[in-house]
Protein backbone atom coordinates (compact mmCIF):
# COMPACT_ATOMS: atom_id res chain seq x y z
CA UNK A 1 0.00 0.00 0.00
CA UNK A 2 1.12 3.53 -0.72
CA UNK A 3 2.08 5.85 2.14
CA UNK A 4 -1.05 7.51 3.48
CA UNK A 5 0.63 10.87 4.08
CA UNK A 6 3.84 12.57 5.14
CA UNK A 7 3.76 11.29 8.70
CA UNK A 8 3.31 7.71 7.49
CA UNK A 9 6.57 8.12 5.58
CA UNK A 10 8.24 9.74 8.60
CA UNK A 11 7.31 6.62 10.59
CA UNK A 12 8.88 4.44 7.87
CA UNK A 13 12.06 6.52 7.86
CA UNK A 14 12.33 6.31 11.63
CA UNK A 15 11.86 2.55 11.55
CA UNK A 16 14.60 2.27 8.91
CA UNK A 17 17.05 4.40 10.92
CA UNK A 18 16.80 7.17 8.31
CA UNK A 19 15.39 9.96 10.50
CA UNK A 20 16.89 12.04 13.30
CA UNK A 21 14.67 14.10 15.60
CA UNK A 22 16.27 17.36 16.73
CA UNK A 23 14.85 18.46 20.10
CA UNK A 24 17.15 21.49 20.53
CA UNK A 25 15.75 24.86 19.50
CA UNK A 26 17.16 25.78 16.07
CA UNK A 27 16.49 28.96 14.08
CA UNK A 28 14.98 28.58 10.57
CA UNK A 29 17.00 31.67 9.70
CA UNK A 30 20.35 30.21 8.49
CA UNK A 31 20.88 27.67 11.30
CA UNK A 32 18.67 24.91 9.82
CA UNK A 33 20.53 25.31 6.51
CA UNK A 34 23.97 25.01 8.09
CA UNK A 35 23.00 21.85 9.98
CA UNK A 36 21.28 20.30 6.96
CA UNK A 37 24.14 21.14 4.61
CA UNK A 38 26.62 19.31 6.85
CA UNK A 39 24.32 16.30 7.28
CA UNK A 40 23.48 16.00 3.56
CA UNK A 41 27.13 16.08 2.51
CA UNK A 42 27.88 13.32 5.02
CA UNK A 43 25.07 11.14 3.60
CA UNK A 44 23.14 11.58 6.84
CA UNK A 45 19.47 11.13 7.73
CA UNK A 46 16.31 13.13 7.24
CA UNK A 47 15.95 15.74 9.99
CA UNK A 48 12.83 16.57 11.99
CA UNK A 49 13.37 19.84 13.87
CA UNK A 50 10.82 19.66 16.69
CA UNK A 51 11.41 23.18 18.10
CA UNK A 52 12.17 25.66 15.30
CA UNK A 53 12.64 29.15 16.71
CA UNK A 54 9.53 31.32 16.45
CA UNK A 55 7.08 28.57 15.53
CA UNK A 56 5.19 25.76 17.22
CA UNK A 57 5.21 23.73 13.99
CA UNK A 58 7.94 21.09 13.48
CA UNK A 59 10.05 21.20 10.33
CA UNK A 60 11.09 18.22 8.15
CA UNK A 61 14.06 18.54 5.79
CA UNK A 62 16.42 16.27 3.81
CA UNK A 63 13.53 13.82 3.39
CA UNK A 64 14.86 12.43 0.07
CA UNK A 65 18.55 13.27 0.55
CA UNK A 66 19.96 9.81 -0.29
CA UNK A 67 19.21 7.22 -2.95
CA UNK A 68 18.07 4.82 -0.24
CA UNK A 69 15.39 7.26 0.94
CA UNK A 70 14.30 7.84 -2.66
CA UNK A 71 13.87 4.07 -2.98
CA UNK A 72 11.94 3.94 0.30
CA UNK A 73 9.66 6.71 -0.96
CA UNK A 74 8.99 4.82 -4.21
CA UNK A 75 8.77 1.51 -2.32
CA UNK A 76 11.35 -0.24 -4.50
CA UNK A 77 14.74 -1.86 -3.99
CA UNK A 78 16.25 0.08 -6.89
CA UNK A 79 15.15 2.78 -9.30
CA UNK A 80 15.34 0.41 -12.27
CA UNK A 81 12.13 -1.21 -11.00
CA UNK A 82 10.24 2.04 -11.57
CA UNK A 83 11.88 2.44 -14.97
CA UNK A 84 10.78 -1.09 -15.91
CA UNK A 85 7.17 -0.31 -14.95
CA UNK A 86 7.19 2.82 -17.09
CA UNK A 87 8.70 0.85 -19.96
CA UNK A 88 5.94 -1.76 -19.73
CA UNK A 89 3.25 0.92 -20.09
CA UNK A 90 4.78 3.09 -22.77
CA UNK A 91 5.79 0.04 -24.82
CA UNK A 92 2.20 -0.68 -25.89
CA UNK A 93 1.84 -1.84 -29.49
CA UNK A 94 -1.42 -2.08 -31.39
CA UNK A 95 -3.02 -5.44 -30.54
CA UNK A 96 -3.13 -7.64 -33.63
CA UNK A 97 -5.87 -10.05 -32.66
CA UNK A 98 -8.54 -10.85 -30.10
CA UNK A 99 -6.08 -12.63 -27.80
CA UNK A 100 -3.73 -9.63 -27.79
CA UNK A 101 -6.66 -7.33 -27.02
CA UNK A 102 -7.77 -9.51 -24.11
CA UNK A 103 -4.23 -9.53 -22.72
CA UNK A 104 -4.24 -5.71 -22.68
CA UNK A 105 -7.46 -5.37 -20.66
CA UNK A 106 -5.93 -5.81 -17.16
CA UNK A 107 -3.24 -3.22 -17.93
CA UNK A 108 -5.79 -0.76 -19.32
CA UNK A 109 -7.94 -1.24 -16.21
CA UNK A 110 -4.91 -0.58 -14.02
CA UNK A 111 -4.16 2.64 -15.89
CA UNK A 112 -7.69 3.79 -15.14
CA UNK A 113 -7.13 3.22 -11.43
CA UNK A 114 -4.32 5.81 -11.31
CA UNK A 115 -6.51 8.86 -12.01
CA UNK A 116 -6.90 11.29 -9.09
CA UNK A 117 -10.04 10.80 -7.03
CA UNK A 118 -12.03 13.78 -5.73
CA UNK A 119 -13.22 13.43 -2.14
CA UNK A 120 -15.40 15.76 -0.05
CA UNK A 121 -12.84 16.50 2.64
CA UNK A 122 -9.50 15.43 4.04
CA UNK A 123 -6.93 15.91 6.77
CA UNK A 124 -5.76 19.18 5.18
CA UNK A 125 -9.14 20.70 6.19
CA UNK A 126 -8.92 20.01 9.92
CA UNK A 127 -8.17 23.69 10.58
CA UNK A 128 -9.44 26.46 8.26
CA UNK A 129 -8.35 30.13 8.49
CA UNK A 130 -10.05 32.65 6.21
CA UNK A 131 -9.39 35.73 8.33
CA UNK A 132 -6.90 35.38 11.13
CA UNK A 133 -3.67 33.88 9.73
CA UNK A 134 -0.03 34.71 9.07
CA UNK A 135 2.54 32.95 6.93
CA UNK A 136 5.06 33.72 9.65
CA UNK A 137 3.34 31.15 11.87
CA UNK A 138 5.24 28.56 9.82
CA UNK A 139 9.01 27.94 10.22
CA UNK A 140 9.85 29.19 6.73
CA UNK A 141 13.56 29.18 5.99
CA UNK A 142 15.95 31.94 5.21
CA UNK A 143 18.52 29.61 3.70
CA UNK A 144 21.64 31.68 2.93
CA UNK A 145 23.02 34.97 4.30
CA UNK A 146 22.29 37.15 1.25
CA UNK A 147 18.83 35.73 0.47
CA UNK A 148 16.22 38.44 -0.03
CA UNK A 149 14.09 36.99 2.76
CA UNK A 150 12.38 33.76 3.78
CA UNK A 151 11.46 31.31 1.03
CA UNK A 152 8.98 28.45 0.79
CA UNK A 153 11.17 25.96 -1.06
CA UNK A 154 9.04 22.83 -1.59
CA UNK A 155 5.54 24.05 -2.50
CA UNK A 156 3.31 22.07 -4.86
CA UNK A 157 1.95 25.01 -6.84
CA UNK A 158 -1.32 24.11 -8.56
CA UNK A 159 -2.83 26.06 -11.47
CA UNK A 160 -5.15 25.34 -14.40
CA UNK A 161 -4.63 26.10 -18.05
CA UNK A 162 -7.24 28.86 -18.61
CA UNK A 163 -8.00 27.52 -22.10
CA UNK A 164 -8.15 23.76 -21.54
CA UNK A 165 -8.83 23.55 -17.80
CA UNK A 166 -6.01 21.01 -17.42
CA UNK A 167 -4.17 21.06 -14.12
CA UNK A 168 -0.45 21.65 -13.66
CA UNK A 169 1.57 21.01 -10.53
CA UNK A 170 5.01 22.57 -10.27
CA UNK A 171 7.58 23.43 -7.62
CA UNK A 172 8.48 27.13 -7.70
CA UNK A 173 10.20 28.95 -4.86
CA UNK A 174 8.06 31.55 -3.06
CA UNK A 175 9.66 34.48 -1.24
CA UNK A 176 7.47 35.60 1.66
CA UNK A 177 6.86 39.34 1.45
CA UNK A 178 4.53 39.69 4.44
CA UNK A 179 1.88 37.77 6.38
CA UNK A 180 -0.31 37.18 3.32
CA UNK A 181 1.72 37.65 0.13
CA UNK A 182 4.61 35.88 -1.56
CA UNK A 183 6.43 36.02 -4.87
CA UNK A 184 5.66 33.33 -7.42
CA UNK A 185 8.92 32.42 -9.16
CA UNK A 186 7.45 31.40 -12.51
CA UNK A 187 10.42 31.20 -14.86
CA UNK A 188 9.66 31.95 -18.50
CA UNK A 189 9.57 28.35 -19.75
CA UNK A 190 7.60 26.86 -16.84
CA UNK A 191 4.00 25.70 -17.22
CA UNK A 192 2.77 28.02 -14.46
CA UNK A 193 4.20 30.98 -16.39
CA UNK A 194 2.44 29.77 -19.53
CA UNK A 195 -0.90 29.64 -17.67
CA UNK A 196 -0.21 33.19 -16.45
CA UNK A 197 0.49 34.44 -19.99
CA UNK A 198 -2.55 32.74 -21.51
CA UNK A 199 -4.87 34.16 -18.86
CA UNK A 200 -3.49 37.65 -19.44
CA UNK A 201 -3.94 37.28 -23.23
CA UNK A 202 -7.59 36.41 -22.58
CA UNK A 203 -8.01 39.67 -20.67
CA UNK A 204 -8.52 38.00 -17.29
CA UNK A 205 -7.57 39.92 -14.16
CA UNK A 206 -6.27 37.09 -12.02
CA UNK A 207 -5.50 33.38 -11.96
CA UNK A 208 -6.41 31.03 -9.11
CA UNK A 209 -3.46 29.36 -7.37
CA UNK A 210 -3.30 26.74 -4.61
CA UNK A 211 -0.17 25.62 -2.81
CA UNK A 212 0.15 22.30 -0.97
CA UNK A 213 3.04 21.82 1.45
CA UNK A 214 3.83 18.32 2.71
CA UNK A 215 2.10 15.21 1.36
CA UNK A 216 3.04 11.59 0.87
CA UNK A 217 6.57 11.47 -0.60
CA UNK A 218 5.62 10.44 -4.14
CA UNK A 219 3.05 13.22 -4.45
CA UNK A 220 5.70 15.66 -3.19
CA UNK A 221 8.10 14.33 -5.83
CA UNK A 222 5.50 14.58 -8.60
CA UNK A 223 5.81 18.37 -8.70
CA UNK A 224 9.39 18.18 -9.97
CA UNK A 225 8.89 15.38 -12.52
CA UNK A 226 9.33 16.45 -16.18
CA UNK A 227 6.01 15.03 -17.39
CA UNK A 228 4.49 16.36 -20.64
CA UNK A 229 2.30 19.46 -20.19
CA UNK A 230 -0.91 17.56 -20.98
CA UNK A 231 -0.24 14.78 -18.44
CA UNK A 232 -1.60 15.45 -14.96
CA UNK A 233 1.18 15.19 -12.38
CA UNK A 234 -1.34 13.84 -9.87
CA UNK A 235 -2.23 11.04 -12.29
CA UNK A 236 1.46 10.20 -12.67
CA UNK A 237 1.86 10.26 -8.89
CA UNK A 238 -0.99 7.74 -8.74
CA UNK A 239 0.90 5.55 -11.21
CA UNK A 240 4.09 5.70 -9.13
CA UNK A 241 2.35 5.01 -5.80
CA UNK A 242 -0.05 2.43 -7.34
CA UNK A 243 -2.99 4.20 -5.72
CA UNK A 244 -4.89 7.29 -6.83
CA UNK A 245 -4.11 10.61 -5.16
CA UNK A 246 -7.18 11.83 -3.30
CA UNK A 247 -7.94 15.47 -4.11
CA UNK A 248 -10.22 17.83 -2.20
CA UNK A 249 -11.79 21.11 -3.43
CA UNK A 250 -10.35 24.35 -2.08
CA UNK A 251 -12.37 26.66 0.16
CA UNK A 252 -11.92 29.93 -1.75
CA UNK A 253 -10.80 29.06 -5.29
CA UNK A 254 -11.67 26.67 -8.09
CA UNK A 255 -8.82 24.22 -7.61
CA UNK A 256 -8.23 20.90 -5.88
CA UNK A 257 -5.35 19.95 -3.58
CA UNK A 258 -4.09 16.65 -2.16
CA UNK A 259 -6.40 15.72 0.70
CA UNK A 260 -3.47 14.41 2.78
CA UNK A 261 -1.48 17.67 2.59
CA UNK A 262 -0.09 19.08 5.82
CA UNK A 263 -0.64 22.74 4.86
CA UNK A 264 -2.56 24.41 2.02
CA UNK A 265 -2.36 28.04 0.91
CA UNK A 266 -5.22 29.22 -1.30
CA UNK A 267 -5.37 32.44 -3.27
CA UNK A 268 -4.68 34.08 -6.59
CA UNK A 269 -2.09 35.88 -8.67
CA UNK A 270 -3.08 39.32 -9.96
CA UNK A 271 -2.03 39.33 -13.62
CA UNK A 272 -1.04 42.99 -13.47
CA UNK A 273 0.99 42.95 -10.27
CA UNK A 274 4.69 42.15 -9.84
CA UNK A 275 7.34 42.77 -7.21
CA UNK A 276 11.08 42.41 -6.90
CA UNK A 277 12.04 38.92 -5.75
CA UNK A 278 15.46 37.63 -4.65
CA UNK A 279 18.36 37.29 -4.38
CA UNK A 280 18.18 33.55 -3.59
CA UNK A 281 20.98 31.06 -2.93
CA UNK A 282 20.19 28.63 -5.73
CA UNK A 283 21.05 25.09 -6.80
CA UNK A 284 23.77 26.50 -9.05
CA UNK A 285 25.80 27.23 -5.92
CA UNK A 286 25.47 30.96 -6.63
CA UNK A 287 22.85 33.55 -5.74
CA UNK A 288 20.25 34.04 -8.45
CA UNK A 289 19.77 37.78 -8.83
CA UNK A 290 16.78 39.98 -8.14
CA UNK A 291 13.98 39.98 -10.69
CA UNK A 292 10.36 41.01 -11.20
CA UNK A 293 7.87 38.19 -10.55
CA UNK A 294 4.10 37.85 -10.02
CA UNK A 295 2.67 38.21 -6.51
CA UNK A 296 0.63 35.45 -4.84
CA UNK A 297 -2.15 36.78 -2.62
CA UNK A 298 -3.13 34.26 0.07
CA UNK A 299 -6.86 34.30 0.86
CA UNK A 300 -7.14 31.17 3.01
CA UNK A 301 -4.90 28.78 4.93
CA UNK A 302 -5.95 25.25 5.84
CA UNK A 303 -3.88 22.64 7.65
CA UNK A 304 -3.92 19.60 9.87
CA UNK A 305 -4.37 20.13 13.61
CA UNK A 306 -0.70 19.35 14.16
CA UNK A 307 0.93 20.17 10.81
CA UNK A 308 4.50 19.39 9.81
CA UNK A 309 6.26 21.92 7.58
CA UNK A 310 8.19 20.20 4.76
CA UNK A 311 11.07 22.11 3.23
CA UNK A 312 14.40 21.66 1.47
CA UNK A 313 17.52 23.64 0.71
CA UNK A 314 19.47 24.14 -2.49
CA UNK A 315 23.00 25.45 -2.82
CA UNK A 316 26.51 24.22 -3.65
CA UNK A 317 26.08 20.61 -4.88
CA UNK A 318 25.33 17.99 -3.87
CA UNK A 319 22.14 18.81 -1.99
CA UNK A 320 18.86 16.93 -1.64
CA UNK A 321 17.74 18.08 -5.09
CA UNK A 322 20.62 16.10 -6.67
CA UNK A 323 19.12 12.83 -5.42
CA UNK A 324 15.71 13.79 -6.75
CA UNK A 325 17.30 14.70 -10.08
CA UNK A 326 19.16 11.39 -10.18
CA UNK A 327 15.89 9.54 -9.59
CA UNK A 328 14.27 11.45 -12.46
CA UNK A 329 17.23 10.61 -14.70
CA UNK A 330 16.87 6.86 -14.04
CA UNK A 331 13.06 6.77 -14.06
CA UNK A 332 12.65 8.58 -17.39
CA UNK A 333 15.56 6.95 -19.23
CA UNK A 334 13.22 4.29 -20.77
CA UNK A 335 11.04 7.03 -22.24
CA UNK A 336 14.09 8.68 -23.80
CA UNK A 337 15.26 5.29 -25.13
CA UNK A 338 11.88 4.64 -26.73
CA UNK A 339 12.13 7.87 -28.67
CA UNK A 340 15.82 7.37 -29.47
CA UNK A 341 16.68 3.64 -29.20
CA UNK A 342 20.37 4.23 -29.92
CA UNK A 343 20.74 5.79 -26.46
CA UNK A 344 22.40 3.35 -24.03
CA UNK A 345 22.69 5.45 -20.88
CA UNK A 346 22.84 9.02 -19.58
CA UNK A 347 24.45 10.70 -16.60
CA UNK A 348 24.14 14.16 -15.07
CA UNK A 349 26.94 14.73 -12.53
CA UNK A 350 26.02 16.60 -9.36
CA UNK A 351 28.45 19.39 -10.21
CA UNK A 352 26.63 19.88 -13.51
CA UNK A 353 23.62 21.11 -11.49
CA UNK A 354 21.15 19.50 -13.95
CA UNK A 355 21.39 21.97 -16.82
CA UNK A 356 25.15 22.44 -17.18
CA UNK A 357 26.30 18.95 -18.20
CA UNK A 358 24.78 15.75 -19.57
CA UNK A 359 26.79 12.74 -20.76
CA UNK A 360 25.06 10.36 -23.20
CA UNK A 361 26.33 7.04 -24.54
CA UNK A 362 24.94 5.75 -27.83
CA UNK A 363 25.24 2.67 -30.01
CA UNK A 364 26.38 4.35 -33.19
CA UNK A 365 25.29 2.74 -36.46
CA UNK A 366 25.48 5.47 -39.10
CA UNK A 367 27.52 8.62 -39.81
CA UNK A 368 26.50 11.77 -37.96
CA UNK A 369 24.37 9.92 -35.42
CA UNK A 370 25.99 11.68 -32.45
CA UNK A 371 25.03 15.05 -33.98
CA UNK A 372 21.48 13.82 -34.39
CA UNK A 373 21.32 12.95 -30.68
CA UNK A 374 22.62 16.40 -29.75
CA UNK A 375 19.73 18.00 -31.61
CA UNK A 376 17.25 15.45 -30.26
CA UNK A 377 18.07 16.02 -26.60
CA UNK A 378 17.99 19.79 -27.02
CA UNK A 379 14.39 19.33 -28.20
CA UNK A 380 13.25 17.36 -25.13
CA UNK A 381 11.41 19.41 -22.47
CA UNK A 382 13.70 20.64 -19.72
CA UNK A 383 16.68 18.95 -21.47
CA UNK A 384 16.63 21.93 -23.87
CA UNK A 385 18.55 23.84 -21.19
CA UNK A 386 21.56 21.48 -21.25
CA UNK A 387 24.55 23.77 -21.66
CA UNK A 388 27.19 21.13 -22.39
CA UNK A 389 26.16 17.82 -23.95
CA UNK A 390 28.77 15.10 -24.47
CA UNK A 391 28.00 12.04 -26.64
CA UNK A 392 30.26 9.00 -26.23
CA UNK A 393 30.26 5.43 -27.55
CA UNK A 394 28.19 2.62 -26.03
CA UNK A 395 31.20 1.00 -24.31
CA UNK A 396 31.99 4.10 -22.20
CA UNK A 397 30.64 3.99 -18.64
CA UNK A 398 28.96 7.39 -18.38
CA UNK A 399 28.84 7.13 -14.56
CA UNK A 400 32.63 6.76 -14.33
CA UNK A 401 33.66 10.36 -14.84
CA UNK A 402 37.38 9.54 -14.96
CA UNK A 403 36.72 7.20 -17.87
CA UNK A 404 34.49 9.77 -19.59
CA UNK A 405 37.10 12.53 -19.36
CA UNK A 406 39.88 10.21 -20.57
CA UNK A 407 38.03 8.68 -23.52
CA UNK A 408 36.12 11.80 -24.54
CA UNK A 409 39.22 14.02 -24.65
CA UNK A 410 41.12 11.35 -26.58
CA UNK A 411 38.29 11.10 -29.13
CA UNK A 412 37.82 14.73 -30.12
CA UNK A 413 39.39 17.17 -32.49
CA UNK A 414 37.93 20.34 -30.93
CA UNK A 415 37.38 22.31 -34.14
CA UNK A 416 35.75 19.34 -35.87
CA UNK A 417 33.76 17.80 -33.01
CA UNK A 418 32.46 20.75 -30.97
CA UNK A 419 29.15 22.20 -32.12
CA UNK A 420 27.78 25.53 -30.88
CA UNK A 421 24.10 26.42 -31.04
CA UNK A 422 21.95 29.31 -29.84
CA UNK A 423 18.65 28.80 -28.06
CA UNK A 424 16.75 28.94 -24.77
CA UNK A 425 18.83 28.54 -21.63
CA UNK A 426 17.91 28.17 -17.98
CA UNK A 427 16.78 31.40 -16.32
CA UNK A 428 19.30 30.66 -13.56
CA UNK A 429 22.24 30.55 -15.99
CA UNK A 430 23.98 33.72 -14.85
CA UNK A 431 26.73 33.37 -17.49
CA UNK A 432 24.32 33.59 -20.44
CA UNK A 433 24.55 36.70 -22.62
CA UNK A 434 20.99 37.58 -21.64
CA UNK A 435 18.32 36.03 -19.41
CA UNK A 436 16.72 32.92 -20.94
CA UNK A 437 18.77 33.04 -24.17
CA UNK A 438 22.31 31.97 -24.91
CA UNK A 439 24.57 29.33 -26.39
CA UNK A 440 25.01 25.61 -25.83
CA UNK A 441 27.86 23.27 -26.71
CA UNK A 442 27.58 19.75 -28.07
CA UNK A 443 30.61 17.45 -28.22
CA UNK A 444 30.75 14.41 -30.47
CA UNK A 445 33.20 12.25 -28.51
CA UNK A 446 32.43 9.03 -30.39
CA UNK A 447 34.96 7.15 -32.53
CA UNK A 448 35.22 8.74 -35.95
CA UNK A 449 34.52 6.74 -39.09
CA UNK A 450 35.76 6.99 -42.66
CA UNK A 451 32.15 7.66 -43.67
CA UNK A 452 32.34 10.77 -41.49
CA UNK A 453 35.43 12.02 -43.33
CA UNK A 454 38.03 10.52 -40.95
CA UNK A 455 40.67 8.85 -43.13
CA UNK A 456 43.26 7.87 -40.49
CA UNK A 457 43.12 4.49 -38.69
CA UNK A 458 41.48 4.57 -35.22
CA UNK A 459 43.73 2.92 -32.61
CA UNK A 460 42.71 0.05 -30.35
CA UNK A 461 42.36 0.57 -26.61
CA UNK A 462 45.04 -1.07 -24.46
CA UNK A 463 43.52 -4.07 -22.67
CA UNK A 464 45.32 -7.02 -21.07
CA UNK A 465 44.31 -10.43 -22.49
CA UNK A 466 41.96 -12.55 -20.38
CA UNK A 467 44.35 -15.49 -20.07
CA UNK A 468 47.06 -13.41 -18.42
CA UNK A 469 44.51 -11.78 -16.10
CA UNK A 470 43.21 -15.20 -15.00
CA UNK A 471 46.73 -16.52 -14.29
CA UNK A 472 47.61 -13.47 -12.18
CA UNK A 473 44.27 -13.71 -10.32
CA UNK A 474 45.22 -17.27 -9.30
CA UNK A 475 48.74 -16.22 -8.33
CA UNK A 476 47.86 -13.00 -6.54
CA UNK A 477 47.43 -14.29 -2.98
CA UNK A 478 50.95 -15.72 -3.00
CA UNK A 479 52.56 -12.41 -3.99
CA UNK A 480 52.12 -10.71 -0.65
CA UNK A 481 50.47 -7.67 -2.29
CA UNK A 482 47.32 -6.06 -0.97
CA UNK A 483 44.20 -5.83 -3.13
Amino acid sequence: MAYRDLRDFIHRLEKAGELKRISAEVDPVLEVTEITDRVTRAGGPALLFERPTGSRIPLLINMLGTERRINLALEVEQLDEVAARIRSYVDFQSPQGLLDKLKMLPKLAEIGSFFPKTVKSGACKEVIHKQDFSLFDFPILKCWPKDGGRFITWPLVITKNPETGKRNVGVYRMQVFDERTTAMHWQTQKHGAEHFRRARERGEGKIDVAVAIGSDPVTCLAGVLPVPPDLDEMMFAGFLRREPVEMVPCETCSLEVPANAEIVLEGYVDLNESRTEGPFGDHTGFYSLEGEYPVFQVTCVTHRRDPIYLTTIVGPPPQEDFYMGHAIERIFLPVMKMQYPEIVDIAMPAEGIFHNLMIVSIRKSYPGQARKILSAIWSLGQAMFTKVLVVVDHDVNVHNYREVVWKALCAIDPERDVQMVLGPVDTLDHAARMQDFGSKMGIDATRKWASEGFERPWPEEIVMDSGTKARIDALWSSLGLSR
